[in-house]
């Protein structure tokens, strides 16, 4: 493609960031009020809104590895993407009309499904529209993601007062980005001719597909998210050094915005510097970020505390994925991406419930430590391995 926009990022990969940017916009218009439609319209239990979002996220996790292996089979990308926003973009309208507990349960599981489905095939779409400037195109593709999450809530924020608190209202006007991000990706995004050995495709999903270095990677993509537990225990923390509830929102919002404005030039300097010394980075911001969070013991480090971990996002997330594309061949790129994800979804549960009995049981510097313990390990791994 002969169009490129700045860090000669070709238009693939700005047409999937802003499908993504849509996405997201639209998800984070509903996901931060779903809770209270559950348990204030549908009168849901604290436990079935917990079964609702696990569902959702195991589905998530168990797709991107099988749709990642089933594209690399088949030799396609596209009509996985598409159909992954298309079912994404289905459940929006659906809650809009739900009545019962069990329906938001059938539409979250569609929603994750979606994006199971779509996820590793659209890396693997990212990765094969361009060869040099990986890193600053999957950290634009992360940064119109966050851009999304961070206009996504505002636009609720303001909404709900003129929707008079209607959240079935808020859900159909987020219909309107989430059916543009599939006539987007339908229309502009190109398949990439590959030449794939589709005559001879494997047929099964197996780490003996991949060298070495590969496998050494997701060990510490193992590792590493193991003390990587849910961001919730964050402001569950801030709040325990006493930030107030009403202003927990603005810290997610200072995460995002950091997220956001420098996940392109952080990605771009991987591709400068080198994918392995930039992760490492990101895992030391984020050890000692975690250390910090068991440390303070007042709320105004919190406010800095919040940003920097927007940093560690910005130093890892597009980078690692970048990381993958390095390390594998190109008709094996799908099935590396759903391995790498399907890593990352397999160790969240884990991690959340062993961050929760630590702080439970010794408080929450030895939690946060554990976490920065296992990034800094992760780090030390893949400095001297892969």
């Amino acid at each position: 493609m002969r169009f490129k926009i700045f860090y000669g990022i070709k238009k693939n990969v700005f047409v999937l960031g802003l499908v993504s940017f849509l996405t997201d916009l639209s998800s984070d218009m509903i996901y931060p009020v779903l809770p209270l439609f559950l348990t204030g319209v549908l009168k849901a239990t604290f436990v079935y809104v917990g079964l609702i979002e696990g569902v959702a996220e195991s589905t998530a996790s168990l797709f991107k590895i099988v749709s990642g292996w089933w594209s690399d089979r088949v030799g396609e990308r596209k009509p996985l993407v598409v159909l992954g926003y298309s079912l994404s973009s289905l459940g929006k309208p659906l809650l809009a009309v739900a009545s019962f507990t069990w329906q938001v349960l059938v539409i979250r599981f569609i929603d994750r499904l979606g994006k199971g489905i779509r996820t590793s095939p659209r890396d693997a779409m990212i990765a094969e529209s361009t060869e040099d400037k990986r890193g600053a195109s999957f950290g634009l593709h992360r940064a119109m993601d966050s851009a999304g999450a961070i206009i996504g809530p505002l636009l609720a924020f303001i909404l709900l007062p003129f929707l008079k608190q209607n959240y079935r209202g808020l859900f159909l006007i987020a219909t309107i980005p989430a059916v543009l991000s599939v006539l987007i990706v339908a229309l502009f995004v190109k398949e990439q001719k590959r030449g794939l050995p589709v005559s001879a495709p494997e047929k099964k999903i197996s780490l003996a597909l991949f060298d070495k270095r590969f496998k050494i990677f997701i060990l510490v993509v193992l590792i590493f998210t193991l003390g990587n537990s849910s961001d919730a225990f964050l402001l569950l923390r801030a709040k325990d050094l006493g930030i107030k509830t009403v202003l927990i929102p603005l810290l997610w919002l200072f995460f995002n915005i950091t997220y956001t404005l420098f996940s392109l030039p952080l990605g771009a300097l991987s591709d400068r510097m080198g994918r392995k010394k930039v992760i490492i980075l990101g895992f030391l911001v984020y050890g000692l970020v975690y250390l910090g969070f068991g440390l303070v013991n007042k709320s105004l480090w919190v406010w800095f505390l919040f940003p920097f971990y927007g940093l560690y996002y910005a130093f890892t997330d597009g980078s690692m994925r970048a990381f993958v594309a390095d390390l594998t061949k190109e008709e094996k790129k799908a099935t590396a991406y759903g391995i790498f994800h399907g890593a990352i979804g397999i160790c969240a549960l884990p991690a959340s419930l062993i961050f929760g009995f630590i702080w439970q049981t010794l408080g929450a510097l030895y939690a946060f430590s554990f976490g920065a313990f296992l990034a800094l390990l992760a780090g030390f791994i893949l400095a001297l391995w892969v």
